[in-house]
Order: C-alpha cells, then sequence, then structure tokens
C-alpha cells in the first residue's frame, strides 16, 4: 500500500520530493531526519496530466488541455456548466485512483470530484468515518462499491474540504485533493 509505494520513491538518492511523501517518509523513518530534501512545487506534480473536457450529457469528447490549463480558475466551470473535466496523472496511483473528474452539480452549484478509489471493501468504515471528520459544512458524499470494478465509486463535493474556494486553479485544486486523498491513503493503512 502508501508504505511500500512511498519507500520504492525514496529508494534512490532523492534530493527533492513533494511534502505529502517527505513528511510520510520521515515519520516512518525512511529517511534520515537530517537529510536535507527539498520540497517541490506541489502543482508541478500534475505537469505530465492528461486533461480532457468533455459534455456531461453525452459524454462528447470537446477538446484535450495542456498543462497550461491547469493555471485556469475553477470558476472556468460555473461559465461552462456543461462541461467536466478528466484528469489522468502518473502520481494518481500513490492516491489508490487513476483519474479524477471535476464538473459543477448543476442544481447545487457545488464542484465535485468524482473519482474511483481503488481500496478493498472491508476498508468501508475507515473510509467512512474519515470522511465524516474531514469533510465540513453540509457535507456532500457519495460512497459506493462498485463489485464489478472492485472498486469505490466515490464523489464529494470540492466545497466541503479545508482551503477550497472559487479563486483556486485547477493545479491548486488537484493538489488539494491529492493531499486529501493522500491522507486518506495514510488513514486507511494506520486502521486497517
Amino acid at each position: 500500500m502508501l508504505h511500500t509505494k512511498i519507500k520504492n520513491y525514496f529508494s534512490d538518492e532523492k534530493t527533492s520530493a513533494f511534502k505529502e511523501e517527505i513528511e510520510y517518509a520521515r515519520k516512518h523513518q525512511m529517511i534520515d531526519e537530517t537529510k536535507t530534501i527539498k520540497e517541490m512545487d506541489p502543482v508541478s506534480r500534475f505537469d505530465d496530466a492528461y486533461i480532457e473536457r468533455s459534455d456531461k450529457e453525452t459524454e462528447e469528447f470537446l477538446g484535450e488541455e495542456s498543462a497550461n490549463f491547469l493555471k485556469r480558475p475553477i470558476h472556468y466551470l460555473t461559465k461552462h456548466l456543461n462541461e467536466f473535466i478528466y484528469i489522468q496523472s502518473d502520481c494518481f496511483p500513490m492516491i489508490h485512483t487513476e483519474s479524477i473528474c471535476l464538473e459543477v452539480d448543476d442544481i447545487f452549484r457545488t464542484y465535485e470530484v468524482m473519482l474511483g478509489l481503488k481500496l478493498q471493501k472491508k476498508y468501508e468504515k475507515i473510509i467512512k468515518a474519515y470522511l465524516e471528520q474531514e469533510l465540513r459544512g453540509e457535507i456532500k458524499v457519495s460512497l459506493l462499491f462498485n463489485q464489478t470494478d472492485g472498486l469505490w465509486d466515490l464523489n464529494f463535493a470540492l466545497n466541503n474540504i479545508n482551503g477550497f474556494n472559487e479563486d483556486l486553479t485547477f493545479g491548486e485544486v488537484l493538489v488539494l485533493v491529492y493531499r486529501f486523498l493522500f491522507k486518506l491513503a495514510e488513514t486507511v493503512e494506520e486502521n486497517k
């Protein structure tokens, strides 16, 4: 799980890494406390991302975007209510997913995250407890185990994550979601 992935991540002599990985590695004594590791810009984690815009109703492909798209503010979605953004990144397997979709809910106008969470069904109580503890406000979440795919269909409102606001860029939102799911993966590992 996460422990093995982070251990492999630091198996070669890294001089820079992302905040979450550094903190996890130090906490679990995978790297020496005295070793200096430069913290990388968190948005740069998604420089390799595949980004696609699609129509919500028909799922018709509307266009592929470059990493520059991540510099746009998330409120782009309020001006393009018919669209959802599909994002795939090499870093997502670290947080037990392959892709993330972002959109604005047509009725409630909340920003939504949709993903398939690759965690076993037996972790249901831990996942639910984490979501209850970490999400704030009037919580809007859907968590269903998909027997066919063997993963959790997880949808939640970005508005419920601490630190979210409409002025954030797509890149900054991805950092928030990544950190949220990284902490979930760590919580599952510590409580299994």
